[in-house]
């Protein structure tokens, strides 16, 4: 047992998530039950650096009474942010420049005077980049994975995968009715980056004729020629599933908001265009639907909620137990630890040989290679 910690802080960071308030729940009630104090961090490590903005000083206690209740709730009772890397903090300079500035340094001094002796960083791989960062300056740091994506390695899933993928498959169910119906091509966007993890799973089992990944690139041919085959055979429909981050072989992604200091770029656009493409080569009305952040939205599902309430408690057991510097990370039927320098900057894809890609390929549907 550890007998050192007395305080603990908590923050979320990153797009939202479901399942994050169950963390939080999580992480709260087993570190009261060990007697420690809890407090939370507003809107990533902003509610540091920017405490005047915020009625509760930007860092605020958590008690199991603030907590109750949330495990259903999505969203972050803490607020999160995707801008603001605190090692590349942006500051603008007085001849309206941008430079950045690593203000780390500034959060180390603020859990010294506070006396708070660690931290749970939940978040994707930008949080757990800052969270291992944090920890080789002396901070001691448990990160737990975060992200719908699915694109962390070293662990199975991440929690908010699962509601988005479920959310996705139900859109692509009612979308079978509409595009039967009219006859027409419907292409569905969704979110992931640069990992194709919520597409091939939606699409797979949502009945999807053709999905389009960021980890091959597509033929636009090769899917018109899927939708015309389909008609030749008397299916006048065709529903094709696009990750935002697939682009054409020797074309660019398709992006809406350059990176700048401070943030990544963002994506979008890629169904239009997929859209386009195909009603040019086919001749068929095809329209779009982007789910984009309605995937982030709502309660989060049976699983997410387990995964989530695990990872939080686990966050909590590995700081009793002296760990530091490390992610809980799922290893069915576990979870266990594994470091954060093993896991921050690197990205999980789906690999062109699993046992998924070749179930869509078995069953028909066309990948656009």
């Amino acid at each position: 047992m550890n007998k050192h910690i007395k305080r603990i802080a908590i923050c979320t960071g990153g797009g939202d998530a479901p399942g994050l308030n169950a963390v939080i729940r999580a992480v709260v009630v087993a570190a009261s039950n060990r007697g420690w104090e809890c407090y939370g961090i507003r809107d990533g490590f902003n509610g540091i650096f920017f405490n005047e903005r915020y009625s509760d000083g930007g860092v605020f206690r958590l008690t199991r009474e603030s907590v109750r209740g949330i495990t259903h709730l999505g969203g972050t009772m803490l607020g999160t942010t995707n801008r603001g890397n605190p090692l590349h903090f942006p500051l603008q300079m007085p001849d309206g420049s941008v430079k950045e500035i690593d203000r780390s340094g500034e959060i180390i001094e603020f859990f010294a005077k506070k006396e708070i002796d660690a931290l749970v960083s939940i978040g994707g791989d930008g949080s757990l980049t800052i969270a291992a960062a944090l920890c080789e300056k002396g901070l001691r740091v448990v990160g737990v994975p975060k992200t719908i994506d699915n694109d962390l390695d070293k662990t199975e899933t991440t929690f908010g995968f699962d509601t988005a993928v479920s959310f996705a498959t139900e859109s692509l169910d009612r979308l079978h009715s509409t595009a039967e119906s009219h006859q027409r091509v419907m292409v569905v966007e969704v979110m992931g980056r640069y990992a194709g993890w919520i597409a091939l799973h939606a699409g797979i089992s949502g009945g999807a004729h053709a999905i389009l990944i960021p980890e091959i690139p597509f033929d636009i041919k090769k899917v018109a020629e899927k939708v015309i085959r389909r008609e030749n055979e008397g299916r006048q429909y065709s529903l094709v599933v696009v990750a935002e981050g697939a682009k054409p072989m020797g074309g660019d992604l398709a992006v809406v908001e350059a990176a700048e200091i401070g943030h990544a770029e963002r994506l979008g656009g890629v169904g239009e265009m997929v859209a386009r493409k195909l009603h040019e080569l086919t001749g068929k009305d095809a329209r779009v639907v982007v789910l984009g952040h309605l995937l982030r939205g709502g309660s989060p599902t049976t699983f997410d909620r387990l995964a989530a309430l695990r990872f939080g408690a686990a966050a909590v057991r590995a700081l009793d137990e002296g760990q530091s510097g490390v992610m809980v990370a799922l290893a069915h039927p576990n979870v266990n630890y594994v470091p954060l320098l093993e896991v921050a900057g690197r990205m999980r894809g789906v690999p062109l040989d699993c046992d998924i890609v070749r179930t869509g390929r078995d069953v028909g549907i066309c990948f656009g290679d």
